[in-house]
């Protein structure tokens, strides 16, 4: 009489990138394993970014995250410490070849929550035949990226969660990480220097930008000839592939501001977690060593729409003769990229943040007066406790 399966549950989040990737890796760890049952579920971007991973964790024995969770992960126990389950030698691999600082992100108080399977942060894109038509080149400094955009040709990711993520990117740029301080997000020098900034760029934004996410602005670019140019949004290498889209993007690295700086954007990226109420909690490490590891990375998880997390595969030739180069061009952008907080009541400070940015970006305001509202968000959050 043939054993049950063992039968492991995945959410992911809903896009080729997210999802295709997941479950192909899945299929190839089946035909290796053939004890193993691997299904995938997806939600959408926005549910990744705000559905509470502890009640993801009763129903799911695999997680795909966002590293923002690291902090709760990690004092709540819903997620186990990978560092109690694989290999030592592979773990000081996915360290040493971190892209930018990916690997790091999922890494709270000794425990590593997550393995960083997707590494992103926002760079910058265009649709080279539309900027020829302008008469330029791709733009290297904000003066550029304003010019562009008070013609109309510039798109900008702009709901509440990518206004929070620009504004971090720009008080970073100007010389001051935000949340660093414990009684205020970020000094109002800066703070207001970086919302006028974005204020005078989202003047010039077509009204649908207020309610696209990254890769909804990636679709405006390349099913119509409205935009040629988004300064910061996070990548895609999809929409770089010729057999992805009909108008695929030139990605590259961001524009610089009159400090000579070139914007450090804030990362990314997904990190593959395991559930503490997994009852394969071992199978499941396996599966995720196999999903993380060097070769899967650099060739398979590229091959199937995956934008990997480990450095090898940001360059090899196979990864950056599929995409345009977008690996190796975007790659300076990832390894400066900001990393956000990420202790506990973060998650409550990212919620609710980006609403009120937004709403200045589309109708003014007072900086001040919006700096002392995301001042006492922010206060609330670090008061938080399990």
């Amino acid at each position: 009489m043939s054993q049950s399966p063992i039968e492991l549950k995945g959410i992911t989040w809903s896009h080729t990138r997210g999802y295709v990737p997941m479950t192909a890796t899945a299929q190839r760890f089946e035909e290796l394993h053939p004890e193993v049952r691997i299904s995938w579920n997806k939600r959408s971007l926005q549910a990744f970014a705000d559905e509470p991973i502890d009640v993801l964790a009763q129903q799911y024995d695999l997680l795909v995250i966002d590293h923002p969770w690291a902090g709760f992960a990690a004092k709540t126990g819903v997620i186990v410490p990978l560092n109690s389950y694989l290999p030592k030698a592979f773990m000081e691999d996915q360290a040493t070849n971190s892209v930018g600082r990916s690997h790091e992100s999922y890494l709270y108080e000794g425990k590593q929550v997550a393995l960083a399977i997707d590494a992103a942060t926002p760079v910058a894109s265009a649709r080279m035949d539309l900027l020829e038509a302008e008469g330029m080149a791709f733009p290297q400094t904000w003066d550029e990226l304003m010019i562009l955009a008070t013609r109309g040709k510039v798109a900008v990711p702009s709901i509440p969660q990518d206004t929070l993520m620009n504004f971090y990117m720009l008080c970073s740029t100007l010389g001051e990480d935000v949340c660093v301080n414990d009684n205020y997000v970020v000094s109002d020098d800066i703070g207001i220097q970086a919302l006028q900034m974005l204020h005078a760029l989202s003047k010039n934004l077509h009204k649908d930008c207020f309610n696209w996410n990254p890769f909804q602005v990636y679709e405006a670019m390349t099913q119509t000839n409205e935009f040629a140019y988004c300064p910061f949004a996070y990548g895609y290498s999809n929409y770089s592939k010729t057999n992805y889209v009909a108008n695929p993007l030139k990605f590259g690295d961001t524009v610089a501001l009159t400090n000579q700086q070139r914007l450090c954007t804030t990362l990314g990226g997904t990190g593959l977690a395991i559930s503490a109420n997994s009852k394969h909690k071992e199978i499941a490490a396996k599966y995720a060593q196999f999903v993380a590891n060097a070769n899967m990375q650099s060739s398979f998880f590229v091959e199937f729409g995956g934008q990997p997390g480990h450095r090898k595969a940001w360059t090899s030739t196979y990864a950056n003769a599929t995409t345009n180069d977008y690996f190796k061009d975007t790659l300076p952008t990832l390894d400066r990229a900001y990393l956000r907080p990420r202790y506990h009541g973060h998650m409550y400070f990212q919620d609710n943040s980006g609403a009120p940015i937004r709403e200045y970006l589309m109708n003014g305001g007072d900086e001040k007066a919006l700096l002392s509202r995301l001042n006492a968000l922010y206060i609330a959050s670090r008061a938080m406790t399990i």
